[in-house]
């Protein structure tokens, strides 16, 4: 089966097409700028060059036409007729609690979607704009979404309820969602394979490092805590989201400055992270990185801040399973940044865990960092968030 593998933004749409029996990527892609001046389309056969072109996209119909185009393309195309597309798989973000698990796309599944658009206002439209695209330009392909909170809808009512009146859990289902749960899912359960081991028996801790960063207690097979809330801004400092702080802030920040409470918000989502902290050096680790080796003491206090709050996440989700078998790094920082992954090493060693340096300088790369005799082990694993989508595709339209 070839699965056409969809993630959409506001203004753009990724895409991989991957032949779902061997794993295999067969293409991959990114349209940008839809809607605006300047939009393009990168499309990588596999094997082959990057190729950009530019060309107008209206909207995010436009640019399936053109995903389709550049598939099925005499030169860098790698199928013949959208024919040999046997089904799409959606990323969507916020399922709310309407879905525990992906879903087969249908008119009573896309009300539920809306339904959810206030919890994910930034998102879960562009995610429903790119259904309806999918639809237009390829009636009767079976189509399925897979929502980045369902795998962390096992977790237990003490673990997702805030301390806020009830009402609001009643009226507007005020709780913590969590995110990257694909991923979260993804990495636990390889885990366990590369142990040679059930899932079900273990207790697992994935640090997803990327940008956006999140971190969850997997035990037993289920997400049974993790970092993200509401919304992605809960947890750990990011890129340039801030992650925990005194709700009084907002309100703090807003009165000194004359300013909206939704602008405070906007500048905790945009400007905070790492990149505020680090006094606007950067959001990218290796500048942040580099300059801390250079003796800017500025970055240095916020890798280490970076550190110190994946570590204390390691510790607290540590006490909350009773106990933790596998720690497992992953996402661009995790999967590639020796420093910070040893910076937080050297907290987590109480819990009977090592990071050998020698293995540490591996980059993307499935590999063990403890030694056989650690009690914990700890590890890389490469997320594949489009291979779980293309997974869960094939297993509910196969």
């Amino acid at each position: 089966m070839n699965i056409l593998v969809i993630n959409c933004g506001s203004s753009s749409l990724k895409y991989q097409l991957i032949e779902a029996d061997k794993e295999e990527v067969l293409a991959k892609g990114l349209c940008e700028r839809i809607g605006i001046d300047g939009s393009a389309i990168t499309h990588t056969p596999a094997g082959g060059d990057k190729v950009t072109t530019e060309v107008p996209m209206k909207d995010h119909k436009d640019a399936v036409k053109l995903v389709i185009e550049k598939l099925t393309d005499e030169k860098v195309g790698v199928i013949k007729s959208l024919s040999e597309i046997d089904a799409v798989g959606h990323r969507v973000v916020h399922g709310g609690e309407k879905f525990a698990s992906s879903v087969v796309i249908n008119d009573e599944v896309m009300a539920a979607i809306a339904e959810c658009n206030d919890l994910a206002p930034l998102h879960n439209p562009a995610n429903i704009i790119g259904i309806n695209a999918c639809a237009d330009v390829m009636p009767g392909v079976p189509q399925v979404a897979v929502f980045d909170t369902a795998f962390h809808q096992t977790m237990p009512k003490k673990a997702y309820m805030y301390g806020i009146p009830y009402e609001y859990y009643e009226k507007y289902k005020v709780r913590r969602y969590g995110f990257h749960g694909t991923s979260h899912d993804f990495v636990s359960n390889r885990a366990a394979e590369i142990l040679g081991k059930d899932r079900k028996d273990l207790k697992i801790i994935v640090c997803h490092l990327g940008n956006g960063a999140s971190i969850s207690a997997v035990k037993n097979g289920q997400s049974v805590d993790t970092s993200m809330g509401l919304t992605p801004l809960e947890g750990l400092i990011m890129g340039t989201r801030s992650g925990d702080i005194d709700p009084a802030i907002i309100s703090f920040i807003a009165e000194k400055d004359g300013i909206t409470a939704d602008e405070v918000v906007n500048i905790l989502n945009k400007k905070s992270g790492v990149l505020g902290l680090s006094n606007g050096l950067s959001s990218d680790f290796r500048d942040l990185g580099n300059a801390a080796d250079e003796g800017n003491e500025m970055a240095k206090a916020t890798l280490e801040a970076y550190a110190y709050r994946v570590a204390k996440y390691i510790g607290s989700y540590t006490v909350a399973m009773g106990g933790v078998d596998v720690i497992a790094f992953t996402a661009g920082i995790g999967e590639n940044n020796a420093q910070v992954r040893a910076m937080v090493g050297e907290y987590i060693a109480c819990l009977g865990t090592s990071i050998d340096p020698e293995k540490n300088k591996i980059r993307g790369e499935e590999v063990i960092l403890s030694s056989d005799s650690d009690k914990v082990v700890t590890m890389i694993i490469p997320t594949d968030e489009e291979l779980a989508i293309a997974r869960e595709t094939v297993r509910l339209t196969k």
